[in-house]
């Protein structure tokens, strides 16, 4: 899957991130599942990173971090095939407005 570009909006200035429709569903599930917006977990995100690290990289190391983590607490993380489908039903309801 081709990354998707989306806006942002990190401490007041606007700017954009390209990612997977997986990585976008499961960073919007990681900010719901701490009660965060997603333009805020993304600003924090933006002051950890290391620099040279781009945003869009930062946030899919993220990702990847908090689901091994989930992982090892036993939590079983989502299957990607599942966000994948999740997704695709999520279009074809809007579709049909």
């Amino acid at each position: 899957m081709a990354p998707k570009k989306h806006s942002l909006t990190l401490q007041g200035h606007r700017t954009s991130v390209s990612l997977e429709d997986e990585f976008w569903a499961a960073f919007r599930e990681i900010a719901r599942e701490k009660g965060r917006a997603i333009n805020d977990l993304a600003a924090e995100i933006d002051v950890m990173r290391a620099p040279g690290t781009g945003l869009a990289s930062a946030i899919r190391l993220f990702v990847l971090a908090h689901l091994r983590e989930a992982g090892q607490a036993g939590v079983q993380p989502p299957d990607p095939r599942d966000i994948s489908e999740k997704k695709k039903g999520d279009q074809a309801g809007r579709g049909a407005n």
